[in-house]
C-alpha cells in the first residue's frame, strides 16, 4: 500500500487486522536474512555467529510521545532507535525488529503506514530489517518492540560489569540535544507540528540552529556503528545512555563495582545546547548530565587504548562507587524514571 491520497480517512477498523497487517507488509523492505518474513506464524532470522542479541521496550502514548508534537514518522524513527541503540550498546549489530501495536480502532491507518515508514528508514539507516509483528486494538497507542542483534567475528558481548579502575570513560554520540529540544517544546519557544519540521517562522520561534534539538528529540540518531567499533577496540564495559548519561553510567559503576569519575570540562556539550541554554536562561549540564533520549553510547576502555573514530574521553575508572562529576556526587536532577 503505497502512500497516496486513497489512505486518507481509512481507518485501522476500515481496514480491519488483516487488512492493516498487509499494508504494514507491503512497505517491508525484503531482507535476504529472513529466511521466513514477516506473514507466517514466525518469522525465521539466519543469525551466521549463533547467538542472538534480543532486548525489548515499550512506548506508551502520553508518556513516551505526544501526537500534537512526534508525527508518525517520529513515533517509528524514535520506537526503532531506542530499542536498535540497546543492541549497540552490547557490541553487537542491529538486525531485525519485532513490532506489537496496540490502538484504537478509530485511529486512521495513514497514521500507522507513517509510522511504519519511519520505522523502516531507521532501521535501514542501522542495517536492520522488520521481521513482523502483532496489531491489537486498545485506548491509546502503546507500541511493544523488540530488537535482535548478532554478535561479529565470534566476539563476546560488551556488557555493564566490565569495568576497572584506570579504564577510560569515553563517548560516542550526543549529549543533552534531545533534552534541550524537549525544554524548547515545554516552554512553548516552538512548536513541533506534530512531526512536521519545527515551526521557525512564526511566533513563538526558535532559529535553526535550534531547531535541530527538537528534531534531535523527535528523531534520535543513536550511533549504531560505535558499539561494535568499541567491542573491537576491547571496551570493558558499555551502555545506552537513554535515562541521563549520570544515572547510566551509574548501571556500569553499579555492575562493576567501580567509581566512575566524569570531567565536565570534556563533555560534548554542542553550541546549539549552549545556545538553547541561553535563550531559557538556565544551564547545560542537567540535560548533559541528567537528559535522556539522545541514545549516545558511553562505554569504558582499558588504559592508553585508542578511541575508535566518534568516541571521546570524558573521565575515568577508579576505586568506588558510584560517579562523580568533576570529583563531587552529582546534585542536579536525577535521570528518568518511568514511576518517579
Amino acid at each position: 500500500m503505497a502512500k497516496n491520497h486513497s489512505e486518507a480517512g481509512i481507518s485501522v477498523a476500515d481496514l480491519g487486522e488483516f487488512g492493516l497487517i498487509a499494508a504494514i507488509r507491503h512497505l517491508l523492505p525484503p531482507d535476504p536474512s529472513l529466511t521466513v518474513p514477516a506473514g507466517d506464524d514466525a518469522a525465521v532470522l539466519a543469525i551466521a555467529d549463533g547467538r542472538v542479541v534480543a532486548t525489548t521496550d515499550v512506548l506508551v502514548e502520553g508518556r513516551h510521545f505526544r501526537r500534537d508534537w512526534s508525527g508518525p514518522g517520529d513515533v517509528g524513527v524514535k520506537a526503532a532507535a531506542q530499542n536498535l541503540a540497546d543492541v549497540a550498546a552490547m557490541g553487537a549489530r542491529p538486525r531485525s525488529l519485532l513490532v506489537g501495536l496496540a490502538c484504537p480502532a478509530g485511529l486512521e491507518a495513514r497514521w500507522v503506514l507513517d509510522m511504519t515508514r519511519g520505522m523502516v528508514a531507521e532501521c535501514g539507516r542501522a542495517g536492520a530489517s522488520i521481521a513482523g509483528g502483532d496489531v491489537t486494538a486498545a485506548g491509546c497507542i502503546m507500541l511493544g518492540i523488540t530488537a535482535l542483534g548478532d554478535l561479529p567475528d565470534g566476539r563476546s558481548p560488551v556488557t555493564r560489569a566490565g569495568a576497572r579502575p584506570g579504564d577510560t570513560v569515553a563517548i560516542a554520540g550526543r549529549l543533552g540535544w534531545s533534552a534541550a529540544g524537549l525544554a524548547l517544546l515545554q516552554t512553548g519557544r516552538a512548536r513541533a507540528g506534530g512531526g512536521r519540521r519545527p515551526d521557525v517562522t512564526s511566533e513563538p520561534t526558535v532559529s535553526q540552529e535550534l531547531a535541530v534539538l527538537i528534531t534531535a528529540h523527535l528523531r534520535p540518531q543513536p550511533p549504531y556503528p560505535a558499539g561494535p567499533a568499541a567491542a573491537a577496540a576491547g571496551a570493558t564495559a558499555m551502555v545506552d545512555v537513554s535515562d541521563g548519561l549520570v544515572q547510566d553510567l551509574g548501571h556500569i559503576a553499579a555492575a562493576s563495582g567501580v567509581c566512575i569519575g566524569l570531567d565536565s570540562g570534556l563533555l560534548p556539550v554542542g553550541e546549539p545546547v549552549t545556545a538553547a541554554a541561553r535563550l531559557l536562561e538556565t544551564g547545560w549540564q542537567a540535560w548533559v548530565l541528567a537528559g535522556g533520549e539522545d541514545h549516545a553510547l558511553a562505554a569504558t576502555f582499558p588504559a592508553g587504548t585508542a578511541l575508535p573514530a566518534g568516541w571521546s574521553a570524558i573521565g575515568g575508572v577508579r576505586a568506588g562507587h558510584g560517579v562523580l562529576v568533576d570529583g563531587a556526587v552529582w546534585e542536579g536532577p536525577a535521570g528518568w524514571d518511568h514511576f518517579r
